[in-house]
């Protein structure tokens, strides 16, 4: 039996338009099916960078957690970066990134580090340094992000942006005239003015971070390698991805040994106590590399029977001695020649072997470093009106009258 024509034509409507609505259904299961995983993946992501930034928020009085985020549109929790302040860095993506490193090519690239390679780029009409960081290294990247959003100083490094796609970057003003260590060991030496400026602008830098912020942080690396040089030669302190927190109150703490031999500290060394004294110590190891231009770790004796030995020991034997003075003489970078005060080499070496004693309470503070160093470069104590504690006080007479 056939239907009437409308008939036929009323059920061919009815099965066309279910199609639809079970097509439509099947598109909407479709998207939320893709927005259900897009979700997974950026929660993924976020939980990545929590985990590892729960080690580096800050805590209120009562012992709890307190993240810190942008003001502006979410952008950090959008980004994962739980607990960091980002509203003072520009966020990069990372087409630009490959774009202006043309595409990380070998010709861009200008460092190596432990944590991940560093290569050249304009962005935005500015140099650039581009620190790629694997992912691995999300605890690094997130400590670096962390101090550099937060602390701002002529003598620190300035962190442009960052970006978290595919790897880890961080984005640094770029500073072109190389390291430290690369100039100690280059075969134009600095004068002895240009070193004794250097190491107060170091100084002064970490002076910032231990004095100046709450709670205060610790390098934990510092080192020639990780100390920039300006068109000026001028210093700033970089490669802030081992800092580590230490809350008001607290004067040290147990942590993971981290850093390079030959800068740390016995007490970080063989027990892990962190305090702002183990960036002393090893600031101590910096000024005599700017004395001797040697290596903070020296190999003696020939390949057969080569022995490491730390350069603070070699001057720590020839300070003991009563003819220091004359025997300092043959520590001095020898390219200097005779182009060098050496009461002002003295002063020096005193001072940076009251920064490498083994006790870390013997050691003066980065601010008393820096009113001793202020005093080296200039005769003016107008400028030496910097405030320290009574024991580096007794300290810093005694360096500066020879004793």
């Amino acid at each position: 039996m056939y239907l009437p024509l409308y008939d036929r034509a009323g059920l061919n409507g009815v099965t066309i338009g279910g199609i639809s609505v079970g097509a439509t259904f099947g598109f909407l299961l479709l998207a939320g099916y893709v927005f259900v995983r897009h979700s997974q993946r950026k929660t993924a992501k976020v939980a990545l960078f929590t985990e590892n930034s729960i080690e580096l928020s800050n805590q209120d009085e009562s012992g709890s957690v307190v993240y810190e985020t942008s003001g502006s549109s979410g952008s950090a929790s959008a980004t994962g970066l739980i607990g960091i302040m980002v509203g003072k860095s520009v966020e990069f993506s990372y087409q630009e990134i490959a774009k202006a490193t043309n595409n990380f090519s070998s010709n861009n690239k200008i460092g190596q580090g432990g944590f991940g390679a560093v290569y050249y780029a304009e962005l935005r009409g500015q140099k650039t340094a581009i620190k790629k960081m694997d992912i691995e290294a999300s605890q690094e990247f997130l400590a670096e992000l962390k101090v550099l959003t937060h602390v701002h100083h002529l003598n620190l490094v300035r962190l442009i942006g960052y970006c978290v796609e595919g790897s880890l970057f961080l984005v640094y003003e770029y500073i072109n005239n190389g390291n430290l260590s690369h100039h100690l060991r280059s075969s134009d030496p600095l004068p002895w003015s240009t070193r004794v400026q250097i190491a107060l602008d170091s100084a002064r830098g970490l002076e910032y971070i231990h004095e100046h912020t709450v709670p205060v942080y610790i390098h934990r690396d510092v080192k020639s390698l990780n100390i920039l040089i300006d068109k000026s030669f001028h210093a700033k302190v970089a490669d802030f991805g081992l800092s580590k927190l230490i809350e008001v109150g607290n004067a040290s703490l147990n942590t993971r040994l981290v850093g390079t031999f030959g800068y740390m500290s016995p007490e970080y060394a063989q027990y892990g106590i962190t305090s702002p004294k183990i960036d002393v110590y090893a600031f101590g190891v910096v000024l005599y590399e700017l004395i001797s231009a040697k290596n903070a770790v020296l190999k003696t004796g020939d390949q057969s029977v080569a022995e490491s030995k730390g350069l603070v020991s070699l001057f720590e034997k020839s300070l003991r001695r009563p003819d220091a003075v004359d025997d300092l003489r043959n520590l001095v970078d020898p390219r200097l020649g005779e182009n060098y005060p050496i009461e002002s080499v003295f002063k020096m070496a005193q001072l940076a072997r009251a920064c490498t004693q083994d006790d870390p309470q013997l050691r003066p503070t980065m601010r008393s470093i820096v009113v001793a160093l202020m005093t080296l470069s200039s005769s003016d104590d107008q400028d030496c009106d910097v405030a320290f504690d009574l024991p580096d006080n007794q300290t810093i007479i005694n360096l500066l009258s020879g004793r």
